[in-house]
Parts: C-alpha cells; structure tokens; sequence
C-alpha cells in the first residue's frame, strides 16, 4: 500500500472520530470545501441520470405516472408541472463514481441506464416505507399515499421496482445481468430489513438486542448504498473482490450514516431537521443510540425502559433525551459511526488504491455522514 493511501486513510479515520460530537446536526462546519464538492457530484449525477429517469417514468401508464411524478416533485397532485425537490440522487451518484474511479468516464457514461435502475429502487422503498411508517412528509410536501390513498402509492411503488429490473434486462451492456441479479438480491435484502423494523416496533424495550439492530440497520440503509457502489463497479469490469470491496465500501458508510442520522433524530436542531425535537423519542423508536442505552446495564437504562414502556407524553421528553445520554448512548453511537467510515475507507483502499481517483466515492461518503437533513 503507498504512502499517500495510508494518510489519506489516517486523515479519514481522524475526521470521522469527530462525527456527530460539534452540534446537534452533527456537523462541525469543517466541511464545507468537501460538501461544495459533493454537491457538484450530485448535480452532474443528476444532469445524467434525470432524463432517463424522466422517460422511464413517461413509460408508466397515465395513473402510475401520475403518482410517481408527483412523488418525484416533477408534478403538483392535479397533474401540472412542478419544480419542487426530487432528491439528492445519492445513489446514482455512487454508481457512477464507482464506475469512473474503477473504468474512467467511458464506465461511468456506460453506467447511466443502471444509475437509474437504482434511484427507481430507491423511490420504490421510499414509497413504501412511508405507508408502512404513516410518514406523511416527504422532501417538504405531503407524502405519496396521504394524496393519492396506500393503495396506488403501493402500486406505483411496485411500477417503479419492475421499471428498475426492465431497465437492467433491456440494457445491451455485458454488465447488465449480474447487475440485476445484484439489485433483485438487494431488494430481498430491502425488504427483510423493514419488515425487522416494523417487528422491532411491537416488542418491548427488554426484548431487542443490540446486534439485531445493527443488521437490520445495515439491510435497511447500508444494502443498497453498497449495491449501487457494487454495480458501478461491475459496469466498470471490476475484478470481483474489487466489486465485493466496493459494495463493502458502500454498506460500512451506510451504516455510518444511519448512526449518525439516528443521532440527529433525537438531538438535531429542528432548523435543519425539519422535524420537532426529539421526533424519533416521541414515536418511541427504536433507535441505535435507544437500544445502545436500553442494553447499557446502567441505571439510566432502567429509567428509560420504563419511559418507554409507558405512552409518550411530552412533558418526558427532556428526561427521555437525557436518560439516553447518560446510558451512553449517544456516544455509543458517534464512536460506532466514526469506526464504520474507518472500515469504509480500509474497503475503499482495497479496491481504488488511488486517492485521486477514489476522491468521488470518498466526497459522497463524507457528504452522506455530514449531512444534517
């Protein structure tokens, strides 16, 4: 391994002991160069990759289309044109940067149609996940199924999954199978992790273990960060431990970010959340940081099971939070997510020894882990 690998790896591993530990929105504004950075990935990402998405979508039948371009912020619910937020494309973002840091801008343009196969996949879990969790916000406007009913919202879910492996199948590129085998495991994976999550939500703080969580979080969250990675890199003719690394790559800084976004869920700034304070305590979820705490052994764990277990009432709030806190729970969970981005950089090594040309990949896993909305 260089020289040059090693403190890029070192540097690393030092920012990310500091995730989560400047402010409730677990940033400490030092990233500032790095986030204009990742946000010109994101845009160019997007340039590429909304036109296909956009025919993709036109494909649909009109009452499928209808919802999915309104989930998309492209039109209002009445079926005019909109110019609201559909995202930071986060995931094709990662696609192609895999692409390009491993095959160079001929992999990454080759990679487009299978960047969009992903951000489907995405939008087909976000449609669904809001149903099951009654989430009625999304990206600042109602959600899906709180304008058009659970029932088209599910159905445009599923329009969006089929559209997704379409994509893949009809693409002539030599990458395309194993891509899809890849994505259609992960949507297994996807769909296991959430049906744990609404299981861990009926159980009691007693019965839930810590180790649970974090796979659950890791199928949830990591799987498909790693499957977009994975795939760029397969469109890339990447070697298969390469391929491997890089969806290893993927899934450690996903699970980074589910830490650190569980952190900001009880003590983010309501500024920059957009959610009440201490949202996640009031709808008793079970959280890295809560679990961590509810199997700390401490007396605090004690006091916050019992909160727990009894119905939210707001006046327990701030002993909620602090009982949390003084489980250990939340530094439990910023030294956990200051470890996986340290994993995630030994997988990114592994595969892109290259720091210039890792640099994309590298920018996108900052900016997810600094990220305070």
């Amino acid at each position: 391994m260089t020289s040059a690998v090693r403190r890029h790896r070192g540097e690393t591993r030092e920012r990310r002991t500091s995730i989560g530990t400047q402010g409730g929105d677990g940033s400490d504004g030092s990233g500032a160069a790095d986030g204009h950075e990742a946000a010109a990935i994101l845009e160019r990402s997007r340039a590429s990759v909304d036109p296909a998405l956009r025919a993709a979508l036109d494909s649909l039948p009109a009452s499928m289309r209808r919802i999915a371009l309104y989930h998309f912020g492209w039109e209002h619910a009445d079926g005019t044109p909109a110019a609201d937020n559909a995202g930071k494309a986060i995931r094709p973002a990662l696609v192609l940067a895999a692409a390009a840091a491993l095959g160079g801008p001929a992999a990454r343009a080759a990679a487009v149609r299978a960047a969009t196969a992903v951000e489907l996949v995405h939008n087909f879990t976000l449609l669904h996940d809001d149903v099951m969790d009654r989430d009625t916000t999304r990206r600042h406007r109602p959600t899906a199924w709180t304008v058009f009913g659970d029932a088209d919202a599910i159905l445009a879910g599923d329009a969006l999954q089929a559209l997704a492996l379409g994509l893949l199948a009809a693409d002539p590129h030599p990458a395309s199978r194993a891509a899809a085998a890849r994505v259609a495991a992960c949507v297994v994976e996807l769909c296991a992790g959430q049906q744990a999550d609404t299981a861990l939500e009926k159980r009691g703080p007693a019965d839930i273990a810590l180790d649970e969580v974090l796979v659950m979080a890791e199928a949830k969250t990591g799987a498909l960060l790693g499957c977009a990675c994975a795939v760029g890199a397969l469109y890339a003719g990447a070697a298969e431990e390469d391929v491997d690394a890089l969806d290893a790559f993927g899934r450690e800084a996903g699970l980074a970010f589910q830490l650190i976004d569980d952190v900001i869920g009880i003590w983010g700034d309501p500024r920059h959340t957009g959610k009440p304070a201490g949202a996640d305590l009031a709808a008793r979820k079970k959280s890295l940081p809560v679990v961590a705490a509810l199997t700390s052994g401490t007396p605090a764990a004690g006091e916050l099971a019992a909160l727990y277990a009894a119905p939210y009432e707001p006046a327990d709030l701030d002993r909620t939070t602090l009982a949390v806190e003084r489980a250990g729970g939340r530094a439990w969970a910023q030294e956990q997510a200051a470890d996986r981005m340290a994993r995630a950089m030994q997988e990114l090594a592994r595969a892109v020894p290259d720091p210039e040309a890792a640099g994309g990949l590298l920018c996108l896993a900052e900016f997810v882990t600094r990220r305070s909305t």
